[in-house]
């Protein structure tokens, strides 16, 4: 994690002429652009053709891929790209968050107010599923950007104050939090808290790492295919879980 060079990128990224384009009227949302300034300085890199598929940076030794959601998306894409060299998907989390509202009428945005959630690197795992076909390919690596972020919502939402279900305009990175990189199996112990017993149900990681039972099962199951853990029980129609030994690596 390089925070310096990081809070360089932004300031390349947000100067005057991004800022004179307007929040929500940016062509390339902010912290895309500012992830690829970090991985890649060389823009002669960014969006490159292979077989007919773009990505997002393309260097000599390997293919990077900015994802903020929908992972099914990649699935074409990561087809072509595993077999060319090695593919790095980087997948930003919102750790920290100051909302901003922007009232569509009059454009005024509302001054700054933290947001009570925190992001975690857990809710990869919601994106992960999506793409569990390629993750033992040994092409494949991930990094996971926990980043400090201001938020800008359009008071457009359907519920008395217009906020529920408002369209988020834009993202500002503020802060490099964290960088996690998953490059083997072994990297996905980060995801299996000390804490927890030696063995355990999905009600019990879930509680453990305060994420929803949704999530907590689909991040079993991939652990549980990566061999980062095993099943060795049931309690009544719950899976009973352990960690692996180190020998199964």
């Amino acid at each position: 994690m390089d925070q310096e060079h990081f809070l360089r990128a932004c300031r390349q990224v947000m100067g005057e002429e991004r800022e004179r384009a307007g929040i929500g009227t940016l062509s390339e949302k902010t912290v895309h652009a500012v992830l690829k300034r970090y991985f890649e300085t060389d823009a002669s890199c960014y969006e490159k053709k292979i077989d007919g598929y773009y990505a997002d940076v393309c260097n000599e030794t390997e293919i990077i891929e900015i994802q903020t959601a929908n992972f099914d998306k990649l699935r074409k894409k990561l087809a072509v790209f595993l077999a060319q060299k090695p593919v790095n998907i980087v997948y930003p989390i919102p750790h920290r968050k100051i909302l901003r509202w922007i009232d569509e009428e009059t454009g005024e945005i509302s001054k700054g107010r933290k947001s009570p959630k925190i992001g975690t690197p857990y809710e990869v795992f919601r994106e992960l599923y999506k793409i569990r076909s390629f993750l033992s390919h040994p092409n494949l690596r991930l990094t996971l950007m926990l980043l400090d972020v201001e938020e800008y919502r359009f008071l457009n939402g359907w519920s008395k104050d217009r906020k529920r279900g408002s369209v988020r305009a834009e993202r500002l990175p503020i802060a490099l939090e964290a960088e996690y990189h998953l490059d083997s199996r072994e990297d996905y112990t980060l995801f299996v808290p000390s804490a927890l017993p030696k063995r355990f149900t999905s009600k019990e990681y879930q509680k453990a790492v305060g994420v929803s039972l949704a999530v907590a099962q689909k991040a079993l199951l991939l652990l549980y295919e990566a061999g980062t853990l095993r099943r060795v029980d049931k309690k009544r129609n719950a899976w009973v879980y352990e960690r692996s030994s180190a020998d199964i690596y």
